[in-house]
């Protein structure tokens, strides 16, 4: 019930007034526990030219609970792994995490851009690209920009959404 409540307001704000580079939706209208979002990469970034798809599943009992969070898109980042799943406080409850209750969905993926702008390799998910991120800077550049250019173009995103799509109009 809870949930429900607090995601008639959060939606259509999101819908209406996004934060910057980010878009959030139901990936069923049947399903108002399950949602898609986009994040624009940063500038400044070797994220810049892409567009990242995530999932969410909204728990039962959020926002008390926070959302299970993963990235669709391939990325190479050390606090991603090759699953999607993210290494980020906010993604972790009180009082091992920061997630709180007064914290919404928009707050939460903000949180996941500025992470992809300031990957974090002292508390990274994937060892061997934070210590390519740290002692060879140019090498993680270039295989960030090239996994992007691969998997996150708008054109990848959008080809990926619809094969799902259909996959999933195609389903029983």
């Amino acid at each position: 019930m809870q949930r429900t409540v607090r995601l008639n307001k959060e939606l259509p704000l999101l819908a209406s007034q996004p934060p910057p580079g980010i878009s959030c939706w139901q990936k069923n209208p049947d399903r108002i526990d399950l949602l898609e979002a986009n994040i624009t990469g940063p500038e400044g970034t070797p994220y810049a030219s892409g567009v990242f798809k995530l999932e969410l599943e909204i728990p039962d009992r959020y926002p008390f609970e926070v959302p299970q969070t993963r990235f669709v898109t391939p990325v190479h980042h050390p606090n991603i792994d090759s699953a999607g799943r993210i290494c980020l406080d906010l993604l972790k409850p009180y009082p091992k995490g920061s997630w709180r209750a007064c914290h919404n969905i928009a707050m939460l993926l903000s949180s996941v851009q500025m992470l992809l702008a300031e990957p974090n390799p002292d508390d990274a998910l994937v060892a061997e690209i934070a210590h390519q991120f740290q002692f060879n800077r140019a090498a993680f550049d270039a295989t960030a920009k090239a996994m992007t250019l691969k998997h996150a173009r708008s054109s990848a995103v959008s080809s990926s959404s619809s094969s799902s799509s259909s996959s999933s109009a195609a389903a029983p």
